[in-house]
């Protein structure tokens, strides 16, 4: 087993899954023609807050962190009530907010990776459980919402940037680079595919777009 994990403090990791919860809640208050009662925007404030960590935890067959401790679950009811209860005012706040979600995927991304690696997961599996600690909470919730999954549609770039990030961690720690310095340029090269993407409208080739191109090419 490896010993190298990227560790960030537990206020941090809080600070992650309550940004989620609030995403998540107020994601589910503008479904206003789905009629979610209130329990029903919570939960899903929930699922998207701990969702991601929940899904790697149970691929590493490690109790999960959510329930290892007594903070996690409060903290992220009390974040979707909040993003529920203050909808308007994080909606005014909507630029800050996708900022703080971009970081925590690249958050979520590194501690994932990590994790796997330090339970001595190969590199191309560790990758896979990072992306999937990254994006695992808004699978969910579009599961749960049984609505299309955003991230495979174009315009999402979550999965992605979660990609990217969690590649370059894994290559410098094949370098040995150290853990902290590989996690910290994670979050930095997810965050800022994820920014790019919102700025710039940043996405990849639409599947009918490939299809006209290959018609093209045997015409």
């Amino acid at each position: 087993m490896a010993s190298a994990l990227f560790v960030i403090p537990l206020w941090l990791d809080l600070t992650a899954v309550a940004i989620g919860a609030i995403q998540g809640a107020m994601f589910a208050a503008r479904l206003t023609e789905r009629r979610i009662d209130l329990l029903g925007v919570a939960l899903i404030g929930v699922i998207v807050g701990l969702g991601g960590g929940l899904m790697r935890d149970i691929l590493l067959n490690q109790l999960p962190a959510a329930i290892s401790d007594n903070w996690y679950i409060p903290i992220a009811t009390a974040a979707a009530l909040l993003g529920m209860l203050l909808l308007r005012v994080f909606t005014r706040l909507n630029g800050l907010i996708i900022a703080l979600d971009a970081v925590t995927i690249g958050l979520f991304g590194a501690i994932g990776t990590s994790k796997a690696l330090a339970y001595g997961v190969p590199v191309v599996p560790a990758v896979f459980v990072g992306v999937l600690s990254a994006v695992g909470g808004s699978i969910l919730r579009d599961v749960a919402l049984n609505l299309p999954i955003a991230l495979m549609h174009v315009g999402s770039l979550y999965a992605v940037a979660a990609t990217a990030g969690t590649t370059l961690l894994v290559v410098l720690v094949a370098v040995d680079v150290n853990i902290v310095v590989a996690g910290t340029a994670c979050v930095i090269v997810t965050t800022l595919i994820r920014l790019g993407s919102v700025r710039f409208g940043w996405s990849l080739p639409e599947q009918r777009a490939l299809g006209s191109w290959r018609v093209w090419r045997r015409a």
